[in-house]
């Protein structure tokens, strides 16, 4: 696993880099670092509480799907983290500026990227109105963890997959 990491890291460090020059204009740095910081569950814990305030009672089972499927997200992004150690791409890089806070050591794959794509999956299968607030969200998340030198394109792409993966199967499922 460490080779085809090693293999990866190489190979993505161009696109790391390309990205990660947004980082180093302060504003554009300021934005992306708040929009990873509301990644980390803020925006998704508030928009979770304000749902039964709009929709009333019925909300209740739409927070539930949404928290069954960001444990299930949990356990398999810990289960990843601690099995494949791949190291972030400013450890691996010392060109890429870091200046927003990780949540832990290692990068693959994104747990940000996962929880978004899995909670707007959830979300919008029960109130698509949210979509043109969810979606261009989603994207910046997305978009936040390459800017700020955090996770490499594939960290990402895999983080989509899984989110995207498990709230599928768990709408199929139910």
């Amino acid at each position: 696993m460490n080779s085809l990491f090693r293999q990866l890291n190489q190979s993505e460090i161009p696109y790391c880099l390309f990205f990660n020059s947004i980082n180093h204009q302060k504003t554009t740095s300021q934005f992306f670092s708040a929009i990873s910081r509301l990644g980390n569950g803020i925006f998704w814990y508030v928009l979770m509480a304000s749902l039964p305030l709009i929709y009333g009672n019925e909300a209740w089972k739409v927070i539930l799907h949404m928290m069954s499927v960001a444990t299930v997200a949990y356990i398999i992004y810990k289960l990843l983290k601690t099995k494949t150690k791949r190291i972030r791409p400013y450890n691996y890089n010392k060109e890429i500026l870091q200046n927003s806070p990780v949540l832990d050591q290692f990068s693959f794959p994104s747990g940000h990227t996962m929880h978004a794509f899995s909670f707007a999956t959830i979300l919008l299968h029960y109130y698509s109105e949210w979509s043109i607030i969810i979606i261009p969200f989603i994207i910046l998340v997305a978009l936040s963890r390459l800017i700020l030198g955090l996770h490499y394109p594939s960290d990402v792409a895999m983080g989509i997959f899984i989110g995207y993966l498990l709230a599928t199967s768990s709408l199929l499922l139910l």
